[in-house]
């Protein structure tokens, strides 16, 4: 089921996940079971199929920063998704530069162009799985991929998860705008009764 679902759930965005141990150890790893959970207030939210160091150090510290993937990153986003040993750090093995987050303990890659510094707001267990639910505290986003004051696809040049070994970049943009009821029915006038 995992293969078929992973094949067709597609494409997923992924959560690079940083995080630190109580110990004080670093860990950053990839998990494409992600999206935004609620706006208002704001949380997102990531899925650890097992029970993966991400998850015991959330449980452990209440904190972790959700690094955006991008084009350039790719081979460093497959490379942290290895099962190196606990003890060791995903950013220190791969060669990762790491900055200082604002808000929470664990550190954000330095290279990344957008950050979400999240507290734990809660988990879900479903079977083998374990959804982590976490209160945005900051967005940091750098200036280089802002257009008129958003976040520009284009600029930001996101990586996804299709299935098997499969990855995909953004490729060609659609623009459509999406109707109100209202204007729907000025142009599709509707013969409902009729």
């Amino acid at each position: 089921m995992y293969s078929i679902l992973t094949s067709i759930v597609v494409p997923r965005p992924i959560a690079w996940v940083s995080t630190r141990s109580a110990d004080g150890i670093d860990n950053l790893a990839p998990h494409s079971f992600y999206t935004v959970a609620c706006v208002n207030p704001p949380v997102v939210q990531f899925t650890s199929v097992g029970r993966k160091d991400s998850l015991r150090n959330v449980e452990e510290t209440r904190e972790f920063v959700i690094n955006l993937t991008t084009e350039s990153l790719f081979e460093q986003v497959n490379a942290t998704g290895t099962d190196f040993p606990i003890e060791q750090s995903e950013f220190e093995v791969v060669g990762i530069p790491m900055e200082p987050a604002e808000t929470v303990a664990p550190y954000r890659v330095a290279s990344s162009p957008a950050a979400i510094e999240c507290e734990l707001h809660s988990t879900l267990t479903l079977g083998d799985s374990t959804v982590i639910f976490g209160r945005v505290r900051l967005v940091a986003i750098s200036e280089s991929v802002l257009r008129n004051g958003r976040p520009a696809v284009d600029l930001l040049a996101p990586l996804s998860r299709l299935g098997g070994n499969d990855w995909a970049t953004v490729g060609a943009l659609r623009r459509i705008a999406r109707l109100g009821y209202e204007k729907w029915n000025e142009q599709h006038p509707t013969t409902y009764g009729a």
